[in-house]
């Protein structure tokens, strides 16, 4: 009898936790996680001839443009290159857009860096440079250039690949 009480009592506290961790962390009933403009919650902010009455409905029929070459960004400090960020960016559009999005792509791409420069500038790839808030602070202002240049096919920017490499 001895022999049952301890692992019979560490099953009763293993479950015991995980229900009260799953309890814990239970989303709540504002959380929800497919809020209107971005995924991660954030309202799109648009610019120029986009505005929110011709924001694009979001569904499910959408087309990924992936762009052809990788971004490099060198983040600089104290005049010398520290480190360089490669990204790999596909954009979301609307079904049958992604001629015009090819269409432009160069100045998609030139608009693209220069978005990541400032965003490597001001310390956005030092640190913790992953976090969901910095990363959601570029998707936004990515995507806001993106629509800006190609119009609301443009649905979403996706980072699909993030590298940094240290110097």
């Amino acid at each position: 009898m001895k022999r049952l009480l301890l692992p019979l009592l560490l099953l009763l506290i293993g479950i015991g936790s995980g229900v009260g961790a799953g309890l814990f962390l239970k989303p709540g009933p504002n959380e929800d996680m497919l809020a209107e403009g971005d995924p991660c919650g954030d309202p799109i902010a648009t610019d120029g001839h986009v505005t929110d009455a011709e924001a694009v409905e979001i569904t499910q029929e959408r087309e990924y443009v992936k762009l052809n070459n990788q971004f490099v960004i060198p983040v600089v400090k104290d005049g010398a290159v520290e480190a360089l960020v490669v990204m790999s960016l596909n954009l979301e559009v609307t079904i049958g857009s992604q001629a015009a999005v090819f269409a432009v792509e160069p100045k998609l791409r030139d608009a693209f860096l220069q978005v990541m420069f400032d965003h490597a500038n001001i310390g956005g790839f030092s640190g913790n440079f992953t976090n969901g808030t910095t990363m959601r602070a570029l998707r936004n202002e990515l995507l806001r250039n993106a629509r800006r240049i190609a119009g609301v096919q443009v649905t979403d920017v996706l980072i699909v690949d993030i590298v940094r490499q240290d110097s």
